[in-house]
Parts: C-alpha cells; sequence; structure tokens
C-alpha cells in the first residue's frame, strides 16, 4: 500500500488506473459470489411444471410410486396435446398459423423471464421492456416479409398500403434503431458487462424463437403436410424415445440429460422412420394437405385448390436388390408409392437423429440456470419451450430442404414480384417476354 501511496503523489495517474483495476476485480469477485446467490434464488423462484398436477390427479395417483406417477400424467397430457393439435389440422391454415404466433410469444416469455430474475435484482431499467419491444420489430420485419410474398397482389392495390410494402425494410430498420438507442440510453455504470450479457440474451431469444416460427408459418404455405408431417415426427420420436428409455433404458446417452438413453434413442428413431413412411403415404392421398396456400384473384381470397404435384401422384420403382425377395412374397416385381415418401425418410431421420439435439441444448441451457423446467404450463412437461425446444430446430430443416430440393418458381410468385416494380419496368419487362416469345415461335403474332 506504500507504493500506491507513493504513485498516488507522483501525480502521473497510474494509481488511478491500477486503483480502478484492484475495484474491478474486487467488485467482479463480489459479483461472482452474488451471481451464484441469485442464480440459486431464482431457480427456486421460477415456476417449475414437472412436478406440479392437478389436484384431482395428486388424489387419484397419490397410491402410484413416483416414477409412474410421472409416466400416467406425461401420458394424459401428451393424449390431451395430440387431441389439441388434431383440432388445430381440421381448424385449418389461420388456426395453425395463430397458434404459432402464440407459441412464439411464450416461448420468448419463458426465456426472457429467467433473465429478467437476474436483470430485476440489480434493479436496472428497461429489461424486459425493451425485449418485448424487440419482439414486436422482429415479428414486424419478418411477418410483413411473408404478408408481402404471398399477398403481394393485393396489398400493390391498396394505395396506403403500397407505402408500407415499398419502404418495409427500411421502417423495419429504424424501428430496430430506436430500440437500439433505448438501450444504449439504460446503461448503468457498473453493470455494462451484465447489461450487453442481456442485449445478446434477448437476440438469441430472438433468433431460436421468432425465426423459427417465421420459417413454420413459411413450410405451411408450402402446403399443410410440410407443417403435420414434420411436427408430428418430432412427436412420435419423443413419445417413443421416452417410452423404449422407461421400459428398457440403461445405457446413459449424454450427461446433460441423464435420463435419456442409447435404447430411447434407437428406439424413437425407428419408430419415427416407420411412423413417418406410414403418416406421408396417408396424407398424400389428399389435395387439402398438400396444395400450396395461394390467393385467388380469381376469387378473392386464399385457396388450396390444385392438382396435385408429382410428390404427390404415386408412381413405380424398381425396389433395391436386398428387398427383391420380399417383393416376390407379396407377388410385386415394383414398389409403388408416392415420391414425397422418399423426402419423409430425410425428414424423419433428421427429427430422430439430430432433432433431439434441440433437447439436450435446452437441458444444458436449463442446468446451467439450476432450473428444471422454463414453466409450468404443462403438468407433466414443463413450459410451452420445454415441449418444442426440438420443434425448432426441425422446422429450420424442413425450411432449408424446400428451398433446397422442393421449391421452383411459379407463375403467381414471379407476378407479385413484378407488381412491385415501378411501372415503367412492368412495361419493359412485358416487351421483353413478349419479343423473346415471339422469337421463339410461342406466341402466334398478329399482323
Amino acid at each position: 500500500m506504500s507504493e500506491l501511496r507513493h504513485r498516488r503523489g507522483d501525480g502521473d495517474g497510474n494509481e488511478k488506473v491500477e486503483t480502478a483495476g484492484e475495484s474491478d476485480h474486487v467488485d467482479s469477485e463480489e459479483e461472482k459470489v452474488l451471481e451464484e446467490k441469485y442464480v440459486d434464488e431464482m431457480a427456486k423462484s421460477l415456476p417449475q411444471g414437472t412436478d406440479k398436477t392437478p389436484e384431482i390427479l395428486d388424489s387419484a395417483l397419490s397410491g402410484l410410486s413416483s416414477r409412474w406417477r410421472n409416466w400416467v400424467i406425461r401420458g394424459i397430457f401428451t393424449w390431451l396435446m395430440i387431441g389439441g393439435f388434431c383440432l388445430l389440422i381440421y381448424g385449418g391454415p389461420l388456426a395453425l398459423m395463430i397458434t404459432v404466433l402464440c407459441v412464439q410469444v411464450k416461448c420468448f416469455e419463458e426465456i426472457i423471464n429467467i433473465g429478467y430474475a437476474v436483470y430485476r435484482v440489480h434493479g436496472l431499467p428497461w429489461f424486459r421492456s425493451l425485449s418485448w419491444y424487440f419482439l414486436l420489430t422482429s415479428n414486424y420485419f419478418l411477418y410483413g416479409e411473408n404478408l408481402i410474398d404471398y399477398f403481394g397482389v393485393v396489398i400493390n392495390r391498396t394505395d396506403y398500403l403500397r407505402f408500407l410494402v415499398t419502404y418495409h425494410r427500411f421502417i423495419s430498420f429504424s424501428l430496430y434503431c430506436v430500440g437500439f438507442v433505448w438501450f444504449v440510453l439504460s446503461l448503468v455504470k457498473r453493470y455494462y458487462m451484465r447489461q450487453f450479457s442481456l442485449f445478446a440474451w434477448t437476440h438469441v431469444a430472438l433468433l431460436i424463437v421468432v425465426t423459427q416460427s417465421y420459417l413454420i408459418i413459411q413450410n405451411i404455405f408450402e402446403g399443410l403436410i410440410w407443417f403435420i408431417v414434420p411436427v408430428s415426427m418430432i412427436i412420435c420420436n419423443d413419445v417413443m424415445a421416452y417410452v423404449f428409455g422407461f421400459f428398457f433404458g440403461k445405457t446413459p446417452l449424454i450427461k446433460l440429460s441423464p435420463k435419456k438413453t442409447w435404447e430411447g434413442f434407437i428406439g424413437g428413431g425407428v419408430s419415427t422412420v416407420v411412423f413417418g413412411l406410414v403418416l406421408a403415404y396417408m396424407m398424400s392421398q389428399y389435395p387439402y394437405l398438400v396444395c400450396p396456400i395461394e390467393y385467388s384473384e380469381s376469387l378473392g381470397r386464399m385457396t388450396m385448390d390444385c392438382e396435385p404435384s408429382s410428390l404427390f401422384r404415386l408412381q413405380e420403382y424398381n425396389p433395391p436388390q436386398f428387398l427383391h425377395s420380399v417383393m416376390k412374397v407379396f407377388g410385386r416385381d415394383k414398389l409403388i408409392m408416392y415420391p414425397f415418401m422418399i423426402h419423409s425418410l430425410a425428414l424423419s431421420i433428421f427429427s430422430s437423429v439430430i432433432g433431439p439435439f434441440g433437447g439436450f441444448f435446452a437441458s444444458g441451457f436449463k442446468r446451467a440456470f439450476k432450473i428444471k423446467d422454463f414453466g409450468d404450463v404443462i403438468p407433466g412437461h414443463g413450459g410451452i419451450m420445454d415441449r418444442f425446444d426440438c420443434q425448432f430446430l426441425m422446422a429450420t430443416f424442413v425450411n432449408v430442404y424446400i428451398t433446397s430440393f422442393i421449391r421452383t418458381a411459379t407463375p403467381q410468385k414471379l407476378l407479385q414480384q413484378v407488381y412491385n416494380l415501378k411501372l415503367e419496368q412492368q412495361l419493359q419487362l412485358f416487351y421483353a417476354l413478349k419479343e423473346s416469345l415471339e422469337n421463339r415461335n410461342i406466341l402466334n403474332t398478329v399482323p
């Protein structure tokens, strides 16, 4: 300390730097101790749903062991959720899209609540308000893009909406800048690191939740089958992995989730592949499920009427050599199947091999904050995020798969882009297209 006091007397400023450094070091050590305490307190304060059950079920199952009690509760609410999912499918695309938005908001709330539980302890301002503001801004940008893509023809015919379409991205960026400036003005000395960490927290939550829900809605527009089949595969994999793990599980799979076993992982994977093939075969027969959702100018509304594409028409295939003997038993030389069933194999393999890692990621996140569940909305399961952690990863894969291997340009989508051009550009395109068709003798010219 005598050396430090001597340097302070020199007036060269070095002592102030060293003292600040030591003070920051002490503060950081204190904050680490406090952080451990806050995380423990937060873990106790956040709602946990796995052990939360209705009183009626509690009394009815009081005679069972905790293991079988959890099995029954999970089973009951799993079937209730599957029933609700079937009702939503019956409700059509609009019901599904509204549900996706509601799930998105709830998942975002559950993630942000964890951050808010830490943030609130320090009395720092605006974290929750900023988080919801960025959620609204992100939704405005992403779903605005969807509306322009699928309803561009209608929107461009409405004068007061044309401005929003033309300058959509500029408006979205301006809204984001407002939030960015708001965050900078809310910074509090000494807590900069924590505030920037939670700023990143919000953006990661937006990436995980909002972007994925946007992709899910894009998948719905490609045809309900591109939503129903992948979602059902994840549900099947989750259920069957639990069943196989419950009855046969002995070999631990991953440390992040000690209850997961290799037996459950393999059993769930095989079940998902078989289930996916059967479901794909059944759903490929219904135009309502396979037709993309498009706006019809003649009808003035969205429609799902179409001539099913080649993906959803039965075709003959030469079976692999190892299947020849099996085919002979049934008196067939060729496989007759829908091409979509081949694509369902890719989807089912991803959902059973890579999909569970979305759950492992969520398990690691929860362990970091010493919590068991994201919430308590679903008894026996936890929060909404606990049920949809694998679905978000699957949604991204399906969207990338459609873009890479399935989607082709359609006249209607191209026309919507043409309507976004200026009038002189539309005329230029018209004359260029007309000239090209005439040169190829496709268009009969009138003298």
